[in-house]
């Protein structure tokens, strides 16, 4: 077990790690038309995590292909991918780049850097270590799960409709969670 500043960590391993996209899932909730929530995800990310012997000097890198959104309707995909929204042709990748860790409470906190349609904002995540253990391979897998919330205005992701009984088609906050699954490189 490897002990940090916030607790103990079962199973704890230090090393670095590739984010396996087949296995994880990088998605967001946005509320839409005032009334409910449209959930999608992106299918096409990678990213690498580097575990150190203390949690609190670890490090993530991810790469997202925009293009790659899937919000279970191809018409309102298209849209998104469009320059009205993420502007693929322009910008085709989203990046996030931790700047540190942080125990708060029970629980870290990722720092870091997102950066969509060329603009660089700090969004922190709330991180859970969900395990580390052998996988079927021969091999060690860990699991993550991060949430974050992020203005999509403050990307310039700025595209919205005013509805006639008031209120907005597209809300301007965007919840992120991701469920990572990573495996250790030899």
């Amino acid at each position: 077990m490897t002990t940090t500043q916030a607790g103990t960590i079962p199973g704890y391993v230090a090393g670095t790690w590739s984010i396996d996209a087949v296995h994880s899932e990088v998605g967001f909730t946005v509320r839409h038309m005032m009334v409910s929530k449209v959930r999608g995800k992106f299918t096409a990310f990678s990213g690498e995590i580097v575990t150190a012997e203390n949690i609190l000097g670890s490090s993530v890198t991810a790469e997202i292909e925009l293009s790659s959104i899937d919000t279970g309707s191809e018409q309102r995909d298209g849209h998104i991918r469009s320059a009205d929204f993420f502007d693929v042709e322009n910008h085709p990748k989203m990046t996030y780049k931790s700047s540190g860790i942080r125990a708060e409470g029970d629980h870290y906190v990722v720092d870091g850097d997102l950066t969509l349609k060329g603009v660089t904002k700090s969004v922190p995540l709330t991180l859970e270590v969900n395990g580390f253990g052998p996988d079927a391979y021969g091999g060690t897998r860990a699991g993550f799960t991060a949430t974050g919330e992020i203005n999509r205005q403050d990307f310039g992701v700025s595209w919205s409709a005013a509805m006639e009984t008031g209120g907005v088609v597209v809300s301007d906050k965007v919840t992120i969670s991701l469920e990572i699954e990573a495996v250790l490189q030899a």
